[in-house]
């Protein structure tokens, strides 16, 4: 797999867990605020996860074509160092974003088949950073953490010109296949590593994590 790979863990919701991260060599973790996700947090909880943060963990805000008054009350008490963009955020409005709060932002965007890869190149001129992901279901509550995969082949070996995060129906056991079928050197995790829909399993938090660094 590649060298130097990097994880993030998404949908974090208790402080011990975004603690463990840390411990066990994640470079991200990610706080949902979005009302539908079984993984959706306030802002006051965000607060106390962000504390529980270890240095240089990476503390990553997804959203879901949230407005500014939203993105203000996150911004202004909870200590995020990245966006991530989980809707139908256009390329100005990531752009608008990154000037309101001069914070890097990550684009998640939907793969199912060949003719949604060209939509990478759409943000890759305005995002910091590219989160391919699988594409929700039509009719589906949430855009991601749906537990479903996406046909890796669609971006394998595909390199853009600021670094890209794998997501999907990525688990411990195909964590590995996937990197290095894809050459990803970023992966994300949520359901992944849940034993229930929200709920954060810490023993497949570590299989994660140790399989995508090995």
């Amino acid at each position: 797999m590649p060298q130097d790979s990097k994880v993030k863990i998404c949908g974090l919701r208790q402080p011990e867990h975004v603690e463990l991260a840390g411990r066990l060599g994640a470079a991200y973790v990610g706080f949902v605020f979005f009302p539908k996700s079984p993984r959706n947090v306030s802002v006051a909880e965000a607060r106390e996860l962000a504390w529980a943060a270890p240095v240089g963990l990476a503390k990553v805000a997804l959203v879901v074509n949230a407005d500014d008054a939203t993105l203000d009350a996150i911004n202004d008490s909870v200590a995020i160092d990245m966006w991530q963009m989980h809707g139908s955020e256009s390329p100005e409005r990531v752009a608008e974003i990154k000037a309101r709060y001069g914070l890097p932002v990550m684009k998640a965007v939907g793969i199912a088949t060949a003719d949604d890869v060209p939509q990478i190149d759409a943000y890759a001129g305005v995002a910091d950073q590219l989160l391919i992901d699988a594409k929700a279901p039509k009719g589906a509550d949430l855009p991601g953490g749906n537990g479903l995969s996406f046909d890796w082949q669609l971006v394998k070996r595909k390199y853009w010109a600021l670094p890209w995060m794998l997501a999907g129906g990525l688990t411990p056991e195909n964590v590995g296949r996937a990197q290095n079928l894809t050459g990803a050197r970023q992966v994300d995790v949520s359901s992944g590593v849940e034993s229930a829909p929200g709920v954060k399993d810490p023993a497949l938090m570590e299989a994660f994590i140790n399989a995508a660094l090995a």
